[in-house]
């Protein structure tokens, strides 16, 4: 194990529960910070601490672990708007082919202020569930930019910041087994039931591998890799 701190970037979603439960299994103390910036699915903000709870529950090596949690404002995204995850604005492919969801600078800003508040709770490592497989063709998901913004933010800190993307080339099916390596069937059902990743924040219809819409590109990738993992499709 690394004996050493971690801030995790935690939404409540599939992939950074899954990330949360990678990082303590590798680093001594973690802490997770999650991002309020006026998202439409701000359901999945408000599954933050049941997860947090459920962890903690089912998980007694872990739960010592498993310090502060964090909440930071970024209003600023939801004022520059024009996105379809904080206005009322159709899931559709837009310019330069990529989806109404993207939000832009959103990993940036992300990324930015946790390496900000690390520095101010002692911690140089963040961790976060940028995946450049499965997902949107979002520039700021890349491998490529996650390298970017690590050197800049060691030179503008002059810290020596390292950024942890685990899920970054796995795809979702994976990304369930990477789950079940972690923490077994117990965590597995954990983020079956407690997280959410829809884009509608769709928390009241049930499926075999958790709550949503169903039609979301996040639901369908949700959905698509669970059938993958269980082994219902090829």
């Amino acid at each position: 194990m690394i004996t050493t701190k971690a801030l995790v970037l935690f939404s409540g979603g599939q992939d950074s529960t899954t990330c949360l439960a990678w990082a303590l299994e590798m680093f001594a103390h973690v802490e997770t910070v999650g991002f309020s910036y006026g998202q439409r699915h701000a359901v999945e903000m408000e599954a933050r601490p049941h997860v947090l709870e459920g962890l903690r529950a089912s998980f007694p090596e872990w739960a010592p672990k498993l310090g502060m949690d964090h909440v930071l404002s970024l209003g600023v995204l939801a004022d520059i708007g024009g996105s379809a995850l904080t206005d009322n604005v159709a899931i559709v492919l837009g310019e330069k082919g990529l989806p109404t969801t993207f939000v832009p600078g959103r990993n940036l800003l992300f990324l930015t202020t946790a390496a900000a508040l690390g520095l101010r709770r002692d911690i140089r490592a963040l961790v976060g569930g940028m995946c450049e497989t499965d997902y949107s063709g979002y520039p700021d998901c890349r491998s490529e930019t996650i390298a970017a913004v690590e050197k800049s933010l060691v030179l503008g800190l002059d810290e020596p910041i390292n950024i942890h993307t685990p899920l970054m080339h796995i795809d979702k099916a994976d990304t369930w087994r990477l789950a079940e390596k972690l923490g077994g069937t117990a965590l597995v059902d954990l983020i079956r039931e407690e997280t959410v990743t829809c884009y509608l924040g769709e928390r009241s219809v049930a499926h075999d591998w958790g709550y949503g819409c169903g039609a979301c590109p996040a639901c369908i990738l949700r959905a698509a890799g669970y059938a993958r993992y269980r082994g219902d499709v090829a």
